[in-house]
């Protein structure tokens, strides 16, 4: 069963996201000189040059406003998973939208490497990351359960697509801390796309995700003395092995060597 995908939210304008860049660099400077607590939503609407009404217009609390980009960055990732190539394996397909997050941080080093020290120094932005990373990745479980054969692990696919998606952004943020910790230096999409491996190999060896396009799984069936397989493209070697062996042990045929 293909579960549908919400559509991608329409992006912030250049003027819209003018504005609110110019209050979260405001939040920045305060929460850096003031302090958190000391700094309110009208002093951050002063010092970007706009009215409090403009303020919430952007943002529901000053928190909110440390986040900026979150929105369209989550509005890019949606457009990644709505248009997959057909081939592509859904673990692949949520590694790149996640690297949209990634680009969003890479764009600006220095605001990034400041707004997770403040994050680190604030509980209430603390908690205001962990809602951004939230959106994300229930973003990416809805994708890949609608991946999923509604038949293929007995009703523990909401389960499979929740902890698949999780890896995923685990992997991305864990990553993305490092850099940070290390000012924003170093290569850090080498360093992405060798976490991503880790969770391909975990993830994509296994044969609960459809392929995209409507291709099968790894099957295979006997006839007499003749081994018939069908298996993705993109299948690793492994599961067709374990295919085939599980085949040259059906009935008749004694176990399966190990």
């Amino acid at each position: 069963m293909a579960l549908p995908v919400k559509p991608a939210r329409q992006p912030s304008t250049p003027q819209r996201l003018k504005v609110r860049r110019r209050l979260a660099d405001a939040a920045m400077e305060l929460f850096a000189t003031k302090g958190y607590e000391a700094t309110t939503v009208d002093e951050i609407a002063a010092t970007a040059g706009v009215a409090r009404r403009t303020f919430f217009r952007h943002f529901r609390s000053k928190e909110e406003a440390i986040f900026p980009d979150h929105d369209d960055t989550l509005v890019r990732a949606e457009t990644v998973l709505g248009a997959a190539p057909a081939h592509e394996h859904p673990i692949d397909t949520v590694c790149r939208g996640i690297k949209e997050v990634m680009k969003m941080y890479a764009a600006s080093p220095a605001v990034s490497v400041q707004r997770y020290r403040l994050t680190r120094e604030v509980p209430a932005l603390r908690e205001r990351e962990i809602a951004s990373v939230a959106r994300y990745e229930r973003l990416f479980t809805r994708y890949l359960l609608s991946q999923f054969d509604e038949n293929s692990h007995n009703g523990d696919e909401p389960l499979l697509a929740e902890v698949a998606a999780a890896a995923v952004v685990t992997a991305h943020n864990h990553v993305l801390r490092r850099w940070l910790r290390r000012d924003g230096e170093g290569d850090v999409e080498a360093e992405l796309d060798h976490a991503f491996a880790i969770v391909r190999r975990t993830f994509a060896s296994l044969p609960v995700i459809a392929a995209a396009g409507g291709h099968p799984p790894v099957a295979a069936s006997t006839q007499g003395e003749v081994l018939v397989t069908v298996a993705r493209t993109d299948a690793p070697l492994s599961e067709v092995m374990r295919t085939i062996e599980r085949a040259l042990a059906g009935p008749g045929r004694g176990p399966a060597r190990p």
